[in-house]
């Protein structure tokens, strides 16, 4: 594992008030990060959940398009409740999730402590976020900050994109990848005349474990040229694998920052989750040149390894500050967390070659 120059909780589930007083925020976690103006700016996933229960019962919030939050209240005995995000109905096998979630911009002045709360909501919209909008990405391409998110409803998990040149308006872009699709990541540049993004299918037919692929687009809507990029491969089978921070461009290779989980090395519902990283070829991105060994940072900390879901380092957000990499992350599910890395010794850990293409 890396040694961290340091580590920070930067925000708390009591720092951002809940929407209404029917609801209470019991997550902020898996923050978008970018450098903006003198500072930092995050886009924060924020988690409600309903403060009145009901014995016998799970509530399952839900948007409404009239209605606005709608909360379902779910018969206990028809579903398997041992999951703390989800319930799944036992006859029909279909998921339905505990919480709802936004996004909320937080600014920092450091990087390192969270210090302006009064940015803008970002609320889900439309059938396809009827269950919430999760875990954005931030890659600022030319003078526009671009944003991929999960956005999830009774059609599954999919990718959204907006934009924005200021965090206080933002334009939707619509999906970009159908269900089931999520972790999407998209390149800062061009790449031999095409945007590229990494992506994470994930189909209910478990003919493989997790994965990471590459695609390219000439405009950032339609996507194609699908290529297999990580996982299947012996030192990859992972409960979950996907794409964590975007990639940004270094003399040695692109160096993205990506999140695996055990089961096999915790009894909790979601094993560990660990942050790894590697090195992609700057001119053909679908070829690995280089990754860790094993895990660059892994929960360590108390609030990392206990909270709403504990033992989860999830990465989602990079910062270069300097000659150090800032990586931002989820922790436990239920708090923001930042890691400084030195560059040469984030690089230099990169020490098992590949010859992938």
């Amino acid at each position: 594992m890396l040694q961290r120059l340091y580590t920070h909780c930067m925000i708390q589930p009591g720092d951002i008030p809940a929407s209404s007083d029917t609801m209470r925020v019991v997550g902020t976690f898996n923050p978008g990060a970018a450098a903006f103006g003198d500072g930092v700016v995050l886009l924060v996933r924020v988690v409600e959940q309903p403060v009145q229960t009901r014995v016998g019962y799970v509530a399952s919030p839900r948007i409404d398009p009239v209605q606005g939050v709608v909360i379902d209240w779910l018969d206990e005995k028809e579903y398997h409740c041992e999951d703390p995000r989800t319930v799944t109905h036992k006859k029909s096998g279909l998921t339905r999730l505990r919480f709802l979630s936004y996004l909320k911009v937080v600014h920092s002045s450091d990087g390192k402590k969270a210090d302006d709360f009064t940015g803008p909501v970002i609320t889900p919209q439309g059938p396809s976020e009827t269950y919430g909008i999760e875990d954005p990405r931030i890659t600022k391409i030319g003078s526009t900050y671009y944003i991929t998110y999960v956005a999830v409803s009774p059609h599954g998990i999919a990718t959204g994109l907006m934009s924005t040149t200021d965090f206080t308006t933002f334009h939707r872009h619509g999906l970009i990848f159908c269900p089931e699709n999520k972790d999407v990541v998209l390149f800062p540049e061009k790449i031999l005349g095409e945007y590229v993004a990494l992506h994470r299918p994930s189909g209910s037919m478990k003919f493989q474990p997790p994965e990471v692929w590459l695609a390219r687009s000439p405009d950032l809507s339609h996507w194609g040229t699908h290529t297999h990029l990580l996982g299947s491969e012996g030192q990859s089978m992972a409960d979950r694998l996907g794409g964590g921070t975007p990639p940004i461009r270094t003399r040695e290779g692109w160096l993205m920052i990506y999140h695996q989980s055990d089961k096999k090395k915790h009894t909790d519902v979601a094993g560990i989750y660990s942050g790894y990283a590697m090195l992609l070829d700057l001119d053909n991105p679908a070829k690995v040149v280089s990754r860790s060994a094993g895990p660059i940072i892994t929960p360590t900390e108390k609030f990392e390894k206990k909270g709403f879901l504990g033992h989860v380092v999830f990465p989602t957000g990079i910062v270069e500050q300097g000659d150090d990499i800032l990586v931002y992350y989820g922790a436990a599910d239920e708090c923001v967390g930042v890691a400084a890395f030195s560059r040469e010794s984030l690089i230099d850990s990169l020490s098992v070659q590949t010859e992938s293409a």
